[in-house]
């Protein structure tokens, strides 16, 4: 942690960049950091086992933000297997941070999010018999259904992500219909080893300037955990990181606020 200067909201880095990076490069890196989402869902899922009321997502949320967390995010699916209805609707009113909403392109679930307003709204690829979020989603194949939620989206007040993996179609794709932002899915960088995980870097760090070339903000998640998220937060241009399970696992043990600090001490 530097000393001696005034935390910085990360929004006015863009504006701030110019004035220091010249001349303060350690003050410059402070600046640029990656934000850090807390995805909360493994909460519920632990909830949702015994299909009682705790843990409760909510208060999960508040240690989050007490660790340090700069958003929450969760995942409405369809299926309502952890997160519910009501945790989205609560957690509207109660998070005093960034609160990011995973969604498919669903009808029903799109029209939740335009009514809740969540500040922003990550829209993900989903089926019904996957333990998690397998990839990236396939917005070629599936252009005008991802093109209509995006409008109903951003007519709505909300920001828009795709949650995309790293391949140059998709992400071109997704400039031109409208996103605002691309979440590079990470989930092959985390499950390979050696030489294999270097050339996943390299696909994501040339996805990543890809991203930004385009003037679309650059987030990244799915699988990464204390031992390999350093790399991704130092991709140029990281704005956001979404981590969840390793968080979640981590707090069983340590507690909830100690778990997100110490992620959030390896993203600075």
């Amino acid at each position: 942690m530097l000393t001696g200067h005034t935390m910085v909201n990360p929004s006015v880095c863009n504006r701030v960049q110019r004035q220091v990076c010249h001349t303060t490069p350690r003050l410059f890196y402070f600046l640029s950091m990656p934000e850090l989402g807390v995805n909360i869902d493994h909460v519920a899922t632990l909830r949702q086992a015994r299909k009682t009321n705790e843990p409760d997502p909510v208060a999960a949320a508040v240690l989050a933000e007490l660790g340090g967390a700069d958003a929450i995010t969760i995942h409405l699916r369809e299926d309502r297997r952890h997160v519910q209805d009501r945790d989205v609707r609560v957690l509207r009113e109660t998070v005093a941070i960034k609160l990011n909403l995973e969604l498919s392109v669903a009808d029903e679930i799109v029209g939740i999010a335009c009514h809740v307003k969540p500040d922003q709204a990550t829209i993900v690829p989903e089926r019904r018999e996957e333990v998690t979020t397998e990839g990236g989603l396939d917005v070629v194949t599936h252009r005008d259904a991802t093109a209509k939620s995006i409008q109903r989206l951003k007519a709505a007040g909300i920001s828009v992500s795709l949650f995309l993996d790293p391949d140059p179609r998709q992400i071109e794709l997704a400039k031109k219909m409208g996103a605002d932002a691309v979440e590079l899915h990470t989930g092959q960088y985390a499950l390979a080893r050696g030489a294999a995980q270097h050339e996943q870097l390299v696909a994501l760090t040339n996805a990543g300037k890809q991203v930004c070339d385009l003037g679309l903000h650059l987030h990244a998640g799915h699988g990464l955990n204390y031992h390999n998220v350093i790399p991704v937060a130092r991709i140029a241009k990281m704005h956001e990181l979404n981590i969840g399970h390793a968080i979640v696992a981590r707090a069983v043990l340590v507690g909830l606020d100690r778990a997100v600090r110490e992620m959030k001490q390896l993203v600075q």
